[in-house]
């Protein structure tokens, strides 16, 4: 099953507007949907090397748009809707530590938890609640969200095929390991900050 999925998923890495939505799950992620755009990033750049860097781009840009909308739900509506989404993923407690850092460390909340599996749609929320100033939050976005989805695809354009027969050969490890730090991400915020 698992094989199937993935030989599912490669195959739709090579549609005509896979890259558009990548782009939307990139955008989603950013501000209200658990899943990160890695799940479609790693396969399309896979499936289409010398797309590598456009793709990459495509995917920050829409992270760094969706993390606007993730910042204006908890400036705006943190009440109504950004609560809900705090909430929907039972991390309460771990939100108000945040917010809380957010006065003495918030460029580097934003610039090192950017490169985690900590969800991102977390420290939007979080930093348009603690109304953090708009235009660091942008640039620290572009650089946290840039630096991440480059490096991957600049590993997996580097190292394509070898990247590929080792996601092939351990296809239950990588997809275990994955899950293990998209959970621990969430667990990591809602017990550690």
């Amino acid at each position: 099953m698992l094989r199937r999925l993935y030989d599912w998923v490669i195959r739709l890495a090579q549609h005509p507007n896979a890259i558009a939505a990548m782009g939307a799950v990139a955008f989603a992620e950013s501000s209200f949907f658990p899943i990160p755009p890695d799940v479609i990033l790693v396969p399309l750049v896979l499936a289409n090397r010398q797309k590598a860097f456009r793709i990459a781009l495509v995917c920050t840009v829409c992270s760094v748009l969706g993390g606007l909308l993730g910042y204006a739900i908890g400036y705006y509506a943190f009440e109504t809707l950004g609560e809900w989404v705090v909430r929907t993923y039972g991390l309460q407690q771990g939100l108000e530590r945040f917010r809380a850092g957010f006065a003495e460390w918030g460029i580097w909340i934003i610039l090192i938890k950017g490169l985690t599996p900590i969800p991102y749609k977390l420290v939007t929320i979080a930093s348009g609640a603690a109304h953090f100033d708009l235009f660091t939050f942008v640039w620290a976005s572009i650089v946290t969200r840039g630096a991440r989805f480059f490096l991957v695809a600049a590993l997996l354009w580097r190292f394509g095929e070898p990247i590929r027969a080792f996601i092939e050969e351990r296809l239950s490890l990588v997809t275990w390991v994955f899950l293990v730090a998209l959970v621990g991400g969430f667990v990591a915020f809602r017990y550690l900050f």
